[in-house]
């Protein structure tokens, strides 16, 4: 029974831990790159039909080369309203209508430009590593109440903050990994 409760409270920390892993790669797939994602607009809202949709709900995304994206509404009629949602976005994007599609170009970025997406990146990523601690924070909190309560002994309390500590060990070098490979496609031209 009480170890049982024990591996709860790791398990619930992990599963934390795994949901901040999961977040931290939808938010690296909006991170510019200066190659063409069809990420980037797959969740712009876009106001049509009088609702609020995402634009992948609405139009075919493509990229045909590493520096276009095209954007193929499923019916022609929305098409100025997904231009008006992107430049609404203001992402930094001038979208070309031609009444059947909608072109992006990516302008390719400046050494400077990748500089400051991977500041931003870090200090970002920061808070990803923080949301684990405090996995571990709301975890140890558990263990602690649960020897004081005399549930478990201090050798289970001990080696629960063992498993935890590598659980924050294992998904912060995950992220630590992430990290690195996206600030690599960032910074190599």
């Amino acid at each position: 029974m009480e170890i049982q409760e024990i591996g709860d409270v790791i398990k619930g920390a992990e599963e934390e831990m795994k949901k901040t892993i999961n977040s931290y790669k939808r938010y690296l797939t909006t991170v510019k790159t200066g190659r063409a994602h069809t990420s980037i607009f797959e969740n712009l809202k876009v106001e049509s039909y009088g609702q609020v949709m995402q634009l992948k709900q609405l139009a075919s995304i493509t990229t045909p080369d590493a520096t276009t994206i095209i954007i193929q509404p499923w019916d022609t009629s929305i098409i100025k309203d997904i231009e008006k949602a992107i430049l609404k976005e203001n992402m930094g994007f001038t979208p070309q209508n031609d009444g059947k599609v909608i072109k992006i170009i990516i302008p390719p970025m400046t050494e400077e430009d990748r500089k400051k997406v991977v500041k931003v990146m870090k200090q970002e990523t920061e808070s990803y590593r923080v949301a684990v601690r405090n996995a571990r924070k709301k975890a140890l909190k558990l263990v602690k109440e649960m020897e004081k309560e005399k549930l478990i002994s201090e050798d289970q309390s001990k080696k629960a903050e063992k498993d935890i500590q590598k659980l924050v060990d294992r998904y912060s070098k995950k992220i630590d990994e992430m990290f690195s490979s996206k600030e690599k496609e960032i910074l190599n031209i």
